[in-house]
Formats: structure tokens, C-alpha cells, sequence
């Protein structure tokens, strides 16, 4: 399903405004006792970030320690068969796997310099808790990280990774037992060690500053996008950039700074599970309300009297009831364009790229090859995928449905 208007509104979309926005959605809605923290990571993100000693160790982490840039790969016999330019930005060749490390560096970096002695951390496919216990074990930090006890089950590899970081892993039992709850656990912890811990978030979600804060540490995603495409076909900007989307952050990261580049089309795929109407999906834009999800006001997947729905998709990283509130402003201004992939399309998607590339995608990434089939191109298009995490981690669920 494709949902977009033609008509662009004047308003950049790069920046939320001072109070965290994004067009109507955004702002921190927090309980009292984390009033101290969030104001304090607000009143210090910017400062921090943009200072010179900052850049140094986190240009020369990501450079050295990370892998970057990741490269930019033309992949030839996608681009036959949909007859245009298809570019896959490997973030799959990126240290633990993912795009999820860009901002677990950035964070622990600011973490450190905020005097926190102590992280927590939520994650559904394992990739952002990974990413948490790997730079939590490189700058010796203690780090716990809250996991849904089913994505526990489905994600078990990552979880032995995490394990052997050092990290302690704590099962979230109640709800669906996935994303939405290990988020509600960490929470929870934050409240209660408000002085000591930071939290670091793994998505473009939560209070003012998390998204905007995320998307920042993202952002090298397209950064390296432009000068890679520069290099190839003599222009920084492709037609199309196509990204998975839950809550958001590595489209958040490929589509930044492009944003404001109404000529480069930004395609969301998230995931449709048994169907978008099915009553089993995780297509928020498409099923989602106005409402209040963990600190912000985003798209949310709610019955009538604003009770969460409980989400589905085979894919953890997606298996999420709300969105980005950056993604819900370009979904309600029309500035992206938001299609869904079910998990069936998902699977033969991620099985294709793999005979046809070389490449085992995750599953995640999957919904956005998914989204080809949607879709139609100019021989003359550049189409960028952020092929945003490796398929290991799926192993147990590809073997399940071997074709």
C-alpha cells in the first residue's frame, strides 16, 4: 500500500524545534523522576556532540573500530532484473553486523562525558543490544540490556553474544514479550536509577532528545551515501532511497540528509506480519492514531480508547506498535512515501537477494527489497537500499522455511 500527496509543504524536516517536534509529532512526555535526566541530556547533546574533542574519538572510532565508511555496492543482477540502478549501503559489514553501532558509539562517548557510570538498553532483534554490550565492554561500562523473553527465543544467537560481552540480559515477561515490553523494563530501571544510568535508546523513539540525538549519529549513513554516489555517477543525490522501518533509525540515518532534497523520493517499508488488516501486523502508519508511546507523541497502534495493540512480524527489529516521530512527520506531510511488506514477502525477498547477490540479509532489511516488487523505476534511476544488518541472526527462522 502506497500512501504519498504531491504537494510538499515549506517546512524543513531535517531539525525538530525547540521543544522536540516534528510537525505534530514528538516532545517528551516523561514521568517526574526522569525530569532531572532527559533535561539534563537536552541541555547538554548539542554541546557535546559538536565539540572537537567529541569528533575526534567518534570519527576515529567509527573509522577504526567500526569499519566505515561501509561500502556503497552496485548491485548488478537486481539492477537487470528490475531494469534501473540499484546501490546497496552495506551496513551489514559494519562491526556486530548492523547500523545499530553508529549510535551506540555516539552514546556511550556522550554517556561518559555526563559522568554515568552505568547502561541500560531495550532491544527486539538483538542487533541494538549487541551493538550496547560491545561499546559498553570496549570502555568498560556495566551494561544491562532488556529483551522481549520471545525475542529472546528467536534471537538466541545474539543473545549468546551479548552474554559473552559481558552484558547481563534481562527477559521482559510481560505483554507480546517483545520490543514494546523490554522497552516498558528499561524504562522502568531508568526510573529507578535516575542518577547513575543512562539509557541508551536504540531507535529514533522516546522523549526529546532521543530522536533527534539518534538520527544525528545515524546520519554518517547518508553522509557517506553522497559522496559515494558523487564518486560513482558524478551526482550526490540518488532517485530513491528505500529503508526498513519499526521505529525507525536506519532510515532515519539513510534518508537525513536528503530530507530536505525534495527530488530524491524516501521510501519506508514496515512490516504488514499476516496483513496489513489481518489483526497480526506491525504497519503502524497504516493502522496507527495520534498518541503517546514511550516519552513521545508519535503514530501509535491503539484501540479506541488508546489501549496499545499488540504488533506482529516475523522480524523482532520491526515487531513494534509505534514509529519514529520524525517518520510520522513525513508520513502526515506526505514528504515520504510508506509501503508494507508482509512477513511472507519478506522471507522470499530475503531469500532472492540471497541467490542473487551473495548477500543473507536480515530479515528486517528484507521488507525493504520486499517493497521492489511495489514499485516502478526509469532505466536511468539510482536507487539506494540501506541494507542496514546481516541475516545470522535469522538463521534458525530462514532454515524454518527453507524453499
Amino acid at each position: 500500500m502506497t500512501t504519498t500527496n504531491t504537494a510538499l509543504p515549506e517546512a524543513k524536516f531535517t531539525y525538530p524545534n525547540q521543544y522536540g517536534y516534528y510537525g505534530n509529532f514528538g516532545g517528551a512526555y516523561i514521568p517526574e523522576m526522569l525530569h532531572r535526566n532527559v533535561e539534563e541530556l537536552k541541555a547538554q547533546y548539542l554541546s557535546i556532540m559538536q565539540s572537537e574533542e567529541f569528533q575526534a574519538e567518534f570519527q576515529q572510532l567509527l573509522t577504526d573500530y567500526v569499519g566505515r565508511p561501509t561500502p556503497l555496492f552496485y548491485a548488478q543482477r537486481l539492477s537487470k532484473q528490475y531494469q534501473t540502478n540499484i546501490w546497496l549501503k552495506r551496513e551489514d559489514l559494519c562491526h556486530t553486523g548492523a547500523h545499530k553501532i553508529n549510535n551506540t558509539i555516539g552514546q556511550i562517548l556522550l554517556a561518559i562525558r555526563l559522568g554515568k557510570k552505568r547502561i541500560i538498553a531495550e532491544t527486539g532483534a538483538g542487533q541494538h543490544g549487541v551493538a550496547t554490550a560491545t561499546v559498553c565492554a570496549l570502555k568498560g561500562m556495566e551494561c544491562i540490556v532488556y529483551m522481549g523473553e520471545k525475542d529472546i527465543e528467536r534471537q538466541a544467537p545474539n543473545v549468546a553474544r551479548m552474554r559473552m560481552l559481558g552484558a547481563t540480559v534481562v527477559p521482559a515477561m510481560s505483554g507480546s514479550k517483545t520490543l514494546k515490553d523490554a522497552t516498558n523494563e528499561a524504562i522502568r530501571d531508568w526510573i529507578n536509577n535516575p542518577i547513575d544510568t543512562h539509557y541508551i535508546i536504540g531507535s529514533v523513539v522516546g522523549p526529546h532528545p532521543y530522536p533527534d540525538m539518534v538520527a544525528r549519529f545515524q546520519s554518517v549513513i547518508s553522509q557517506e551515501i553522497k559522496q559515494q554516489l558523487l564518486q560513482h555517477i558524478g551526482s550526490q543525490l540518488p532517485t530513491h532511497v528505500l529503508a526498513c522501518v519499526g521505529g525507525g533509525s536506519n532510515a532515519a540515518g539513510a534518508f537525513y540528509h536528503f530530507l530536505d532534497e525534495p527530488s530524491v523520493e524516501l521510501v519506508a517499508v514496515e512490516a504488514a506480519g499476516h496483513g496489513i488488516h489481518s489483526g497480526l501486523s506491525a504497519a503502524t502508519t497504516q493502522l496507527g492514531k495520534p498518541g503517546i508511546l514511550h516519552g513521545s507523541k508519535s503514530l501509535v497502534m491503539q484501540t479506541a480508547d488508546g489501549q496499545v495493540i499488540e504488533p506482529h512480524s516475523i522480524s523482532a527489529g520491526l515487531d513494534y506498535p509505534g514509529i519514529g516521530p520524525l517518520h510520522a512527520h513525513l508520513f502526515a506531510s506526505g514528504r515520504g512515501t510508506f509501503l508494507s511488506a508482509t512477513d511472507e514477502e519478506a522471507l522470499e525477498a530475503a531469500f532472492h537477494v540471497s541467490k542473487t547477490e551473495g548477500i543473507i540479509p536480515a530479515l528486517e532489511t528484507a521488507h525493504a527489497f520486499a517493497a521492489l516488487n511495489q514499485m516502478t523505476f526509469n532505466t536511468t534511476d539510482n536507487v539506494v537500499i540501506c541494507l542496514s544488518g546481516r541475516g545470522d541472526k535469522d538463521l534458525a527462522t530462514y532454515m524454518q522455511h527453507l524453499l
